[in-house]
C-alpha cells in the first residue's frame, strides 16, 4: 500500500470521526502529492522516495511556521502547526538515531573517499538520496560537517 493510499484511508477515517485538524493536515499532504503527480505527468505514480521528500518538506514547513509563531508568542497558531507536523510525520519511516546516522554517514564518506570539507557536496548528495525519509537534511548536514572537519 502506497503512502497516498494510506492517506486516503486515513482521510475517510478522519471524516467519519469528525477530526477537523487531522483532516486538514491529511488533505494538505494529498494536495501536495497530487500537485507533484501532475508535474511529473498524469499517468505516472510518484516514487516512494519522492513521496518521502514531499512529506519531509511539509513537516519542515509546519515546524518552521510553528517556531515563528512561538517566537511571536502566538500559541493559538503554534499548536495547530505542531499538531499537523506530528500527524504528517506518522507517514515517515522510523527515524535513525544520531549514532545510526553517524555510522551511515561514515560509511558514505569512506565509499566516496572524502577527506575534507571541500568534499561535502559529494557526500551530501549521496547521503540525502540514501537516507531520504530516515533523517532530515539539517541533521545529515551537521554530522557530515562534523565528520569531515575532525
Amino acid at each position: 500500500m502506497s503512502i497516498l493510499d494510506r492517506i486516503n484511508e486515513d482521510i475517510k477515517k478522519a471524516m467519519l470521526a469528525k477530526e477537523k485538524e487531522k483532516l486538514e493536515a491529511l488533505r494538505a499532504v494529498k494536495a501536495a502529492f497530487l500537485l507533484a503527480k501532475t508535474e511529473a505527468g498524469a499517468s505516472e505514480e510518484l516514487a516512494y522516495e519522492k513521496e518521502l521528500q514531499i512529506i519531509q518538506k511539509l513537516i519542515k514547513q509546519r515546524r518552521d511556521a510553528a517556531e515563528i509563531y512561538k517566537q511571536q508568542n502566538r500559541m493559538d497558531l503554534y499548536e495547530p502547526e505542531e499538531f499537523q507536523a506530528e500527524i504528517i510525520s506518522q507517514y515517515l519511516p522510523a527515524q535513525l538515531s544520531e549514532e545510526e546516522l553517524r555510522l551511515e554517514i561514515s560509511k558514505i564518506i569512506q565509499e566516496t573517499g572524502a577527506s575534507s570539507i571541500k568534499d561535502m557536496g559529494k557526500v551530501m548528495g549521496i547521503a540525502n538520496s540514501k537516507l531520504v525519509g530516515k533523517a532530515d537534511s539539517k541533521s545529515i548536514s551537521g554530522i557530515v560537517k562534523q565528520l569531515l572537519t575532525s
